[in-house]
């Protein structure tokens, strides 16, 4: 299987010019932003980790190795590349223990920035947002169409795609699923099966948005669509000839939303048009939908839209530097597919 999202449609008329992202792992900087300070106190420590060439899982089985707790006892608010310098915050549950030395961790790639007390575990999309300092070498644009391009994004953000990091090298997690709801796997670990069901319903959320991107509503009203306010997981179902909803989406203060299938729960449903074109999206796509049903997700609504907040950017000779913050669960390389070929 090839890069699942190679071929997904762009939205401001393709790509605009060529270059290589992570020709280093300096070149892909993240520092997340929990939002949230340690209390001081508590059962747990929060462990806010730099990593390099390091992903998040593999830092988390050093930490509950060295502070001889399960796996389980390890908790983040997500996940981070492994081709990247990262700063992220681990939660360690120790109650009633002595924290270890936190500094036997460390090594060529990985430091221990703070240890801290907290009263509670971080739960996985706990988190404000994410800031990206992202180098592109090797860079060729016509500079008109560049300025062009990132005006746009700077105005009104990139469709919210789930990228390839979540399918995995060559869709491999997709495969996986796909074997998963054949049942021809039996036993798999938890934390894999949950990977490769993340991955299934998320190749179906891209399917949709790609459909609206294709037809222009991904950042537009259609009539039953479900909205959802920026910055929070509050959703609602947009009104029919509503100048103010239009308004507030234009403004990127609400976003339309897609589905993240699995079985009926309390989310929100689209209808009429909204409605239709994603039954006409998914309706090849059934077995992959009772597959996710038959291992209890709960279906769920994400944003179409993905606003980038503070980009700034810098050209000097090939090399194109980019700055901007996203919200917690987006990911930057759908910023950098809207420029790169």
């Amino acid at each position: 299987m090839t890069d699942p999202v190679q071929d997904l449609p762009r939205a401001w008329g393709g790509a605009v010019g060529t270059g290589l992202l992570r020709s280093a792992p300096e070149d892909f900087q993240v520092i997340e932003n929990l939002g949230v300070e340690a209390s001081g106190a508590g059962e747990h420590v929060l462990l806010k980790i730099r990593k390099r060439n390091l992903n998040t899982l593999e830092v988390a089985t050093h930490i509950a190795r060295l502070a001889n707790v399960r796996a389980r006892d390890i908790s983040y608010a997500g996940l981070k590349d492994r081709v990247a310098v990262a700063t992220q915050t681990f939660s360690v549950h120790l109650p009633g223990k002595e924290a270890p030395d936190w500094s036997r961790l460390e090594g060529e790639n990985l430091r221990v920035l703070e240890a801290q007390r907290h009263h509670r575990k971080l739960r996985r999309g706990s988190l404000q947002g994410n800031t990206f300092r992202l180098v592109i070498r090797g860079f060729s644009a016509d500079s008109g169409l560049l300025e062009e391009c990132l005006l746009r994004i700077a105005r009104h953000g990139v469709p919210n795609y789930f990228g390839s990091q979540r399918f995995g090298r060559e869709g491999g997690n997709l495969r996986h699923a796909r074997d998963l709801f054949a049942g021809k796997v039996k036993r798999v670990r938890r934390d894999k099966r949950s990977i490769w069901l993340s991955a299934a319903r998320s190749w179906l959320f891209n399917k949709v948005l790609a459909a609206r991107v294709a037809a222009d509503s991904w950042n537009r009203l259609l009539p039953g669509d479900v909205m959802q306010l920026a910055g929070g997981r509050g959703q609602f179902m947009a009104g029919t000839d509503d100048p103010a909803l239009a308004s507030r989406l234009e403004r990127q203060q609400v976003h339309v939303t897609g589905p993240l299938c699995g079985r009926p729960g309390r989310s929100l449903r689209p209808a009429a048009a909204a409605a239709a074109l994603e039954q006409q999206v998914l309706q090849q796509e059934q077995d992959w939908i009772e597959g996710l049903r038959r291992f209890g997700l709960e279906e769920d609504r994400r944003a179409l839209g993905l606003a980038v907040n503070g980009l700034e950017w810098q050209q000097k000779n090939d090399v194109l530097e980019l700055r901007f913050s996203l919200p917690g669960g987006a990911y930057a390389t759908a910023v950098v597919r809207e420029l790169l070929l």
